[in-house]
């Protein structure tokens, strides 16, 4: 869940800077659709639906956590905000790290998409930023609201080709949470011997924390 989203300012950041070189087409230019388009057009609107649809909270977040499974690369960002640490990390505590960082993702983005109840998906362009490495921008839009002034800028990195595509990564509002993560971590583990076992368990308790209706720092 990427997330992706900065602490203080409650927003999901999920990797790389090339965020900022999204230029967004206007929203009633005249143009087909790419795939990368419409894949984060039907799914990422499917996974707002989940959250905003009836059921029970229970089934609401298993279904949510199903949908990042099948639609999100969390190893690949997990073992980005590991950074070069990730290296020396024996096979069993990276996989134990991979898995904190999985439910912390889940914790975070249904935390951050839950914020957005009731508001739609709609893409305003894209940018091919290598063969099988897309930018798409995306606002949400309150159908509510005749006259969203301010509508929140979301933009997906999608990976893969038509039929295969993966989001690896979430920007909201410019603000990325794998860089930001990876600082964090970083420092976190500079002040623990690089111990990816003590970083582990942090995850752990942050995800509890963001579940209990806290921050991502876990305080």
């Amino acid at each position: 869940m990427i997330a992706v989203f900065t602490r203080a300012q409650g927003a999901v950041r999920l990797l790389e800077p090339a965020a900022v070189m999204a230029v967004a087409m206007p929203p009633d230019a005249a143009r087909a659709a790419s795939p990368a388009e419409d894949f984060v057009q039907n799914n990422v609107q499917q996974g707002l639906n989940i959250l905003n649809g009836g059921g029970s909270k229970e089934q609401k977040r298993e279904e949510f956590r199903n949908f990042l499974l099948k639609q999100t690369d969390l190893k690949r960002i997990a073992d980005y905000t590991l950074g070069p640490v990730k290296n020396a990390a024996s096979p069993a505590d990276l996989a134990a790290f991979e898995n904190a960082f999985r439910e912390y993702a889940f914790a975070v983005y249904e935390s951050e998409f839950t914020k957005y109840s009731g508001q739609t998906l709609k893409v305003t362009g894209s940018i091919q930023r290598k063969p099988g490495d897309y930018l798409v921008s995306t606002v949400l839009v309150d159908p509510n609201k005749s006259n969203d002034r301010d509508p929140i800028r979301v933009d997906f990195r999608i990976l893969g080709t038509p039929g295969h595509f993966t989001v690896a990564d979430i920007i909201v509002l410019g603000l990325d949470l794998a860089i930001t993560e990876q600082d964090d971590f970083s420092a976190f583990l500079a002040q623990n011997n690089n111990s990816v076992k003590a970083l582990t368990e942090e995850l752990k308790k942050r995800a509890d924390n963001v579940r209990a209706g806290g921050d991502l720092s876990g305080k």
